[in-house]
């Protein structure tokens, strides 16, 4: 009876601990889903050409990126391309876009291609005015809290986050948050990120420091680039910057 009572409390004392052990370091795989039909439908699902359109490529394409962290640094870009994908102009991923995080100095540094240029947007992290819910849904083994936020004043952001991984970081520059995002939605651009698994790594020192070059521009200076250059493309001009804009 003794030796039962002993082995009941060593499983509920390690199954406690895993409960609350709290992960600085690793490696996040995410799925990115973007519907690529839901635009044209958008802009007018009776149209011909755009039925022809939809009918050639998938609605859904799917393509996996990675993010390295520790305490104080994440870096974020694609690990696989989906090789089946057929992209639509606009959905593919870029090889060379990446975004670091850096928590000590509150800065982020991304390289980011759009159309025929290369961008080195270099700025302080995102400064988002985050509202968080009651609402919780588990992602990856790990239960994760509800937050929403706006870019571009009013394109709506949905977050879950894992304050068991206290690394204010998550999917592309997205942040601010008392834990890792694991979860992000934005509907108004039809794509999600999910966290698919987690692995207990700890990422060197040059993986955490990746080369980046392109045009040095700050946030501000590339939403006026974008916004003269794009100003007569109508609501697929405004898609694009947000997505320039995450």
């Amino acid at each position: 009876m003794k030796r039962v009572f002993i082995l009941i409390f060593a499983v509920t004392y390690i199954h406690s601990f895993a409960q609350t052990q709290f992960i600085t370091k690793g490696r996040i795989v995410f799925e990115r889903t973007v519907n690529q039909h839901k635009p044209f439908e958008e802009e007018g699902g009776e149209n011909e050409w755009w039925k022809e359109m939809m009918k050639t490529f998938p609605k859904l394409v799917k393509d996996q990126y990675e993010l390295k962290f520790n305490e104080t640094r994440s870096v974020y870009k694609l690990e696989k391309e989906n090789t089946d994908n057929k992209y639509m102009w606009g959905s593919k991923p870029s090889e060379t876009d990446n975004v670091i995080n850096d928590l000590s100095n509150q800065t982020t540094t991304i390289q980011r291609e759009i159309f025929e240029n290369t961008y080195l947007i270099k700025d302080t992290l995102r400064n988002l005015e985050w509202r968080i819910t009651q609402e919780t849904r588990e992602i990856a083994g790990f239960e994760c809290k509800k937050a929403v936020t706006k870019i571009c004043d009013s394109v709506v952001v949905v977050a879950f986050y894992s304050d068991q991984i206290p690394v204010s970081a998550g999917p592309e520059s997205m942040g601010g948050l008392p834990g890792m995002i694991l979860g992000l939605a934005i509907p108004r651009m039809y794509t999600t990120w999910f966290a698919t698994k987690l692995e207990l790594i700890e990422p060197s020192t040059q993986q955490l420091n990746p080369v980046q070059k392109g045009k040095k521009v700050n946030w501000a200076q590339l939403n006026t680039e974008l916004k003269k250059g794009m100003k007569d493309w109508g609501k697929d001009g405004h898609r694009r910057i947000w997505a320039s804009s995450l």
